[in-house]
């Protein structure tokens, strides 16, 4: 079997690679030329190296005809997006070029060559935006309020998908994702962050203050090994046209993940709000449902967010030490 995975050089993409390839499927992925030079370090991922890499630029159609028609892959795990809610307020308009016309062009080109190529689309619990308290915990019938120009991104890509699938036939599952965190994550995003900080201060690379955003909101995390396994039973088990959540079923609050991540250095910390770090708007609590999903496959979320923590502070340690030799 071949997967072909756009993004793989992100967050997601490096775990997903790796479970698939013990799994024996052969891994073709996608990257931009114009990253080549931040790519080239991540390809340095163990298992990225065993990973077979074409550029490819997604907005480019012709570009996106001659890999399918070359790869005619069985699987297409479509990862590849401007993910950063906050860069999605500074540059609207890129975020939603880049993240609608890339799928545009892949399901296109599927459906004008005739491939019986199975499609994931990793959407994301953004796409609900503001949830009332009174619809928790969130199912896939929740209606979908999106509160930023990302979530806006993501469901023109969920509805595109729908209407391949209806009009075209082409067999897309779309999975709306809730926080998903682990080793290897971008420090934009907040447990990262926090153990990026952490990581620097323990090292005498920054004064012991510690800057941090909202740290009342409370949100739905899972760890992004969970998430793949659940990307990689979708595309074989899932029904084409639907949609599912991925979600642990509970919450944690920002400040406790910031909490246990310091119980695990030694460090004393002042910590400060940075404004920079805030959201124009922000929903306070979010909790997913992901029993539509469990019941089709059997999932369930089997990482402690304990275990995620202590190796997301691993990671950026080694990470600091490896970037100092």
């Amino acid at each position: 079997m071949k997967a072909l995975l756009t993004g793989i050089t992100g967050f997601v993409g490096s775990h997903l690679a790796s479970l698939l390839l013990n799994d024996g499927v052969e891994v073709i992925g996608t990257y931009r030329a114009h990253n080549s030079q931040q790519d080239g370090k991540r390809f340095d991922i163990p298992s990225i190296k065993d990973v077979r890499h074409v550029e490819c630029e997604l907005r480019d159609a012709a570009a996106v005809d001659a890999l399918l028609a070359a790869e005619r892959p069985d699987y297409l795990f479509h990862l590849a997006a401007q993910s950063f809610v906050p860069a999605s307020w500074a540059s609207p308009s890129d975020t939603i070029h880049n993240n609608v016309a890339g799928q545009v062009n892949l399901l296109d080109s599927i459906r004008q060559q005739g491939l019986p190529t199975k499609v994931l689309i990793a959407g994301s619990s953004e796409e609900y935006g503001e949830v009332h308290a009174d619809e928790l915990p969130v199912t896939e019938l929740n209606p979908l309020r999106p509160m930023n120009p990302y979530a806006i991104s993501k469901i023109a890509q969920d509805f595109l998908a729908v209407q391949y699938y209806r009009q075209y036939g082409v067999p897309v599952v779309r999975m709306r994702t809730f926080n998903h965190i682990g080793p290897r994550q971008n420090e934009h995003f907040v447990t990262s962050s926090f153990a990026k900080q952490i990581a620097e201060i323990e090292k005498g690379l920054r004064p012991p203050v510690l800057y941090v955003g909202n740290l009342d909101a409370e949100r739905d995390f899972t760890d992004v090994r969970d998430v793949v396994r659940a990307y990689w039973l979708a595309i074989q088990h899932g029904t084409p046209g639907e949609c599912y959540n991925i979600a642990s079923g509970r919450s944690w609050s920002i400040g406790s993940l910031l909490q246990l991540l310091l119980s695990l250095s030694p460090i004393t910390v002042t910590i400060e709000q940075d404004a920079a770090r805030m959201r124009p708007s922000d929903v306070p609590i979010v909790i997913g449902d992901a029993a539509k999903f469990s019941s089709l496959t059997g999932w369930q979320p089997e990482i402690p967010i304990e275990t995620t923590m202590r190796e997301v502070l691993d990671y950026w340690r080694d990470k600091l030490e490896l970037d100092k030799g």
